[in-house]
């Protein structure tokens, strides 16, 4: 059992209660065994008044709260209005408490769907919330301008790609949250201390001890929680008026950007790739209305992306194989823009102030050494060559700004600078981009690393890699930390950016997969099951986060710059082009004002002018600029002087006393639900069904790329041509017969849990072919049925023996032949004659192996006890050894296994 956990939250399911003068939200734990209440005042007209009174109710006191409640609301017959305690909304989280210029607003979520897991915690999808207004009709002083604040607001569509999860932190990275499960004990007693005696003073109820009064021992288990990454949390300035008042379960952390999971098997065992982007919330905008960076260096467009990959296999956090590889996005760290106010495709581009000691690159890299530690990497991809100097101009500033902040770091921790003209390189018919790609992807990986949670393998010593010798990043003894972070910028980090993005985690992913033990050597090659199931993730990322900042999808994609996109593409990629150019130049300023408002940038007050009469929000976004600063920060020492100190390493991973501040410890035992990941997990006390649980809704390589036929290697790292993969070979079915087959085939899959529509069956399918393709294995072609007489048998025999031929690879309507009946009779006969002999010599007795005690008096009824048989020591030995295998206790080896690994190694490798 691992001495310290992550806290699961104690509130996941709220309900809403109204009255005339109060608001009351029940919030339970999601067994619905522990509640709390917040009380919301209704009757003051433009301030926020809750109360919590921090205690825990269990179900009988709810029901009786609110049966009092409703007794004490009731009116007398004769008068109006509502009467009593009404329920108003179920909700799964809050969102936040807003204000313009009446009174408050409360957003909840109230409908979610999972999205990803890992290790057994959560990850939700927001799909729908709702805004209620808190004062009362009674209290309420009207303003003319505050529905044109509401509907401001309420651009920002949350059902739009934001992200939560009860149990893990969403907004740093999985090595973050992992190291800071595997620092030592010692780090938390002081803390955990004082945390002690604090819980102890508010009662044992959170902290309940079930063998208290036995006299047995317990294991004690520190409860974590980390403050948040707030530069990634988009709801941070909605919590803000509630952070110090209510419960810290109340409070849930919204992310913006992306999240995808698919399941990849390699020879049946699953192994789950998930793919994060996080936008940041600092000077957040749409596409030619953010550009550059702020005065704090904060750039436009900057996103975290992390890739995750772990064996599926295995759950747990401690005992489970993880490993994760991150990288970041964003715009040129200068001070430029680009005026739209010309109808133009490509806005000029101008540097509005000069920088000449790259003051805001400089606050910009101090926060990246600060989170990632170093080698920093930047990845250039702008123009270099142009008739008439656009793209350049950004170049010619970024490059000298680089060496001026090399000039004061230490050789060993200096910003590493690439820039490649990719544009130029893909209208080259003799370049090819995507192999220069992969040279850059190797080079970056191996200086910064990447993390996995586990040391090496010893198949790692027995058949070594040059590749795996010459990797960077930080090695411990739990084993190894990512240090640095690899920077990719074009002009809008969209499509150019993406491609690269991809190649470099293609390439961290075969060191991954190699690092857990899943494949002989760190490389993967295209066409493969593996990289196409990557790929699709790549561009489901790449789209998302081209609509949010640009207004369209992608216009060019990975196989656009493989030269192997079909031609119907190129008509795809006009459409996207001017659907962005119609995006930017109608609908961004109101999408940049509805952002300004959501993160609070922008607060209305009625001395101020509103948000739709400023003539630009420059000043929202750069606030230091209208007073003096009273300590400047020095131009040749730009770095915090903490963070220098312990690179490579990131700052904000190491142990210190800083660090430990932002992180809270709660005292638990072993079997408190708080860090109990598998009753969150598993939920036994529900009744759930096996066909509706995530993990078989989520798209898997075997059922969507593997080939349908069996003949051929399952391996998902064999490299297959395009009509050979699944998806391609149902594509070009095209006649009708083909196309209806297609549509059940496609129908048997396990649709996403939102999309309701799609999981009920069309209405050309029958009862009968619903049974059968329940039935029949997913890669099987269900059969047509036919009308007609003898044409309908002779077409539906033909598809039966397809259907055989298909998963089988072999025809069962012919007769087999003579050598395969000889080797079958001989096996029948070996068969025979073992069960034979083994009847002959002792005849079974069941008594002895299951004892039945009938239960019941009645004759009639079946109902028995039964007692467990009786197992030998050996065997409980075997069994035990097995399960502190499980958990990483291994016993040591004795001279026989290891003369047998001897033995084996040789007979295998040698």
């Amino acid at each position: 059992m691992p001495q310290s956990a992550a806290l699961i939250s104690g509130i996941q399911r709220m309900v809403l209660y109204e009255t005339r003068a109060r608001y009351f939200l029940v919030g339970s734990n999601q067994a619905q065994t522990k509640n709390r209440v917040l009380k919301i005042d209704r009757t003051e007209p433009k301030d926020l008044v809750i109360i919590d009174d921090k205690h825990v109710y269990n179900q009988q006191d709810v029901r009786e709260l609110l049966g009092r409640l409703d007794l004490g609301n009731r009116t007398k017959i004769a008068q109006k209005g509502p009467s009593g305690l009404s329920k108003a909304v179920s909700a799964f989280g809050i969102v936040g408490f807003v204000r313009f210029l009446e009174g408050y607003y409360m957003i909840l979520i109230t409908k979610r769907r999972k999205m990803a897991d890992i290790g057994g915690h959560s990850i939700y999808k927001i799909e729908d919330t709702s805004m209620i207004y808190i004062p009362n009709d009674s209290v309420r002083v009207t303003h003319p301008d505050e529905a044109r604040y509401v509907r401001i607001f309420q651009n920002v569509d949350l059902s739009s790609n934001f992200y939560f999860s009860y149990s893990y932190d969403l907004s740093h990275s999985l090595q973050h949250n992992l190291t800071l499960l595997q620092r030592p004990y010692e780090l938390w007693s002081s803390a955990a201390s004082s945390a002690e005696d604090e819980a102890n003073q508010r009662g044992k109820l959170d902290s309940f001890d079930i063998f208290e009064d036995e006299g047995l021992p317990t294991q004690v288990i520190y409860g974590l929680r980390n403050e948040p990454y707030y530069k990634y949390v988009w709801n941070g300035k909605l919590l803000e008026c509630v952070k110090d008042i209510v419960h810290h379960d109340w409070l849930m952390y919204i992310i913006h950007g992306f999240c995808g999971q698919s399941k990849l098997l390699i020879y049946g065992r699953p192994v789950h790739i998930t793919l994060f982007a996080r936008r940041s919330s600092k000077f957040a905008g749409t596409r030619f209305l953010k550009r550059g960076a702020n005065c704090e260096g904060d750039v436009a467009n900057e996103v975290e992306t992390e890739q995750i990959v772990h064996d599926a296999s295995v759950m747990s956090f401690t005992a489970g194989s993880y490993s994760s590889y991150v990288q970041v996005r964003g715009s040129v760290p200068l001070y430029w823009s680009q005026d739209i106010s010309t109808m133009m495709p490509k806005p000029p581009i101008r540097l509005d102030q000069a920088d000449p000691y790259a003051h805001v690159a400089g606050l910009h890299f101090d926060q990246m050494l600060q989170r990632f530690g170093s080698p920093i990497i930047i990845f250039n991809l702008v123009k270099k060559r142009e008739k008439r100097k656009h793209e350049k101009i950004l170049s010619e500033e970024l490059y000298p700004a680089v060496i001026n902040l090399n000039q004061f770091l230490p050789p060993q921790h200096c910003i590493d600078y690439i820039a490649w003209d990719m544009a130029r390189y893909t209208k080259s018919k003799l370049c090819n981009v995507l192999d220069r790609l992969s040279m850059i992807a190797e080079n970056v990986v191996k200086r910064t690393g990447f993390f996995v949670n586990r040391s090496d393998f010893y198949c790692h010593t027995l058949r070594p890699d040059d590749r795996w010798g010459d990797l960077g990043g930080h090695v411990t003894v739990c084993g190894r930390v990512q240090t640095g972070v690899l920077r990719t910028n074009c002009v809008d980090c969209l499509d150019r950016t993406n491609t690269a993005q991809f190649m470099v985690g293609k390439c961290a992913l075969a060191y991954q997969l190699y690092a857990l033990g899943m494949t002989d050597k760190p490389k993967l090659q295209f066409d493969t099951d593996c990289v196409r199931l990557f790929e699709e993730l790549y561009e489901d990322h790449g789209d998302t986060l081209s609509l949010q900042y640009g207004g369209s999808q992608l216009v060019h994609r990975v196989k656009t710059y493989r030269k192997i996109a079909p031609w119907t593409q190129h008509s795809k990629d006009i459409m996207q082009t001017l659907s962005r150019y119609y995006s930017n130049a109608f609908s961004d300023a109101d999408r940049q004002d509805a952002i300004n408002l959501f993160l609070q940038v922008y607060q209305p007050a009625e001395s101020s002018p509103h948000l739709w009469e400023l003539p630009t929000d420059f000043y929202l976004h750069q606030k230091s600029t209208m007073v003096l600063p009273i300590d400047r920060r020095s131009y040749t020492l730009w770095w915090s002087e903490e963070t220098l100190s312990y690179l490579p390493v990131a700052y904000d991973e190491v142990p210190c006393e800083e660090t430990m501040k932002k992180v809270t410890v709660k005292r638990v035992n072993q079997f408190d639900e708080s860090t109990d990941i598998y009753t969150e997990f598993f939920k036994p006390y529900e009744l759930t069904s096996f066909d509706d649980t995530f993990c078989i809704a989520m798209s898997n390589s075997a059922r969507e790329f593997m080939p349908k036929t069996v003949g051929v290697d399952p391996s998902p790292f064999t490299v297959r041509k395009p009509e050979e993969t699944g998806k391609s070979v149902l594509a070009n079915k095209s006649n009708k017969e083909e196309t209806l087959l297609q549509r059940k085939t496609a129908a048997s899959a396990p649709p996403p849990p939102s999309e309701e529509a799609i999981s009920s069956s069309s209405e050309d399918d029958s009862e009968d072919d619903r049974d059968d393709d329940a039935s029949v294995s997913q890669r099987s072609t269900p059969i047509k049925l036919h009308t007609d007489g003898e044409e309908s048998s002779r077409a539906q025999e033909e598809t039966q023996q397809h259907v055989i031929r298909e998963p089988y690879g072999l025809d069962l309507a012919q007769f087999p032949a003579e050598h395969d009946l000889l080797i079958y009779n001989r096996f029948a006969r070996l068969g025979g004659s073992q069960q034979w002999r083994t009847m002959k010599s002792e005849r079974l007795n069941l008594a002895n192996i299951i004892s039945l005690e009938p239960v019941s008096r009645f004759s009639e009824d079946s109902v028995y006890a039964v007692s467990p048989p009786q197992v030998d020591r050996e065997s409980c030995n075997v069994f035990e050894s097995h399960a502190m295998a499980g958990r990483c206790h291994v016993r040591p080896l004795c001279r026989e296994d290891t003369l047998m690994y001897r033995e084996y190694v040789k007979n295998r490798y040698m």
